[in-house]
């Protein structure tokens, strides 16, 4: 039996992902790693972050207003329009659930102020979770660098820290429960506050309707 499960085990070559952590939810012990503690632009996996802080810090009756900023954000996009006003709990959807760029822009302005002060908040709980290995620019996960003391940064993360965050999300922060209802949503409708646009959000988590 202990051969069968070892023969089980896919080899690294086998793995598509260029970078894997297998985490126990519970612990935190890591099970499995593939390039697991390689820092790696982590792309959309950044709204992760955005998402966590907006509910703890935000409210979902909150009104978030559209900066020019925001807007003019590139695709993937919910085609905000500047001074349009949504409810932050309508693009959280918007942010999970179809991952696009301008409402995490909107989120970042409206709860840190800017996209800079919220980037320094997922700095400090990356920090706070132990994830010295991360480094937030952007709330939306495009590329971007950063000059700090001299030494360019990079937006980026490891496979090791960005469960961690998870770990976080799904099990500890006060708004958990929170968090995995907007993430197990399989698609959402909503309109701005002035009703002149509506929008509708779908999930593209396969293991929704595979498990």
């Amino acid at each position: 039996a202990a051969k069968a499960c070892l023969s089980d085990e896919p080899k690294e070559s086998e793995l598509y992902a260029r970078s894997a952590v297998l985490m126990d939810a519970d612990s935190g012990r890591v099970l499995y790693e593939k390039n697991g503690y390689e820092q790696m632009p982590m792309a959309s996996t950044t709204k992760i972050m955005t998402c966590i802080l907006a509910l703890e810090y935000g409210n979902l009756s909150d009104t978030v207003k559209v900066s020019a900023h925001a807007a003019s954000q590139p695709k993937v996009h919910l085609g905000m329009q500047k001074d349009q006003e949504f409810l932050l709990e309508n693009i959280l959807y918007s942010l999970m659930l179809e991952s696009h760029n301008d409402s995490a822009v909107a989120i970042a302005e409206h709860i840190g102020g800017s996209v800079e002060e919220f980037a320094d908040m997922m700095n400090q709980k990356a920090r706070d979770l132990g994830c010295n290995d991360t480094f937030f620019i952007t709330p939306n996960g495009l590329d971007a660098q950063k000059t700090v003391n001299g030494e360019t940064r990079v937006h980026s993360t490891t496979a090791r820290d960005l469960a961690r965050i998870m770990k976080y999300c799904i099990s500890e922060s006060e708004k958990s429960e929170e968090f995995l209802k907007i993430t197990r949503t399989v698609s959402r409708s909503f309109q701005s506050l002035d009703k002149k646009g509506s929008y509708s959000v779908v999930n593209h988590n396969a293991f929704l309707s595979m498990m």
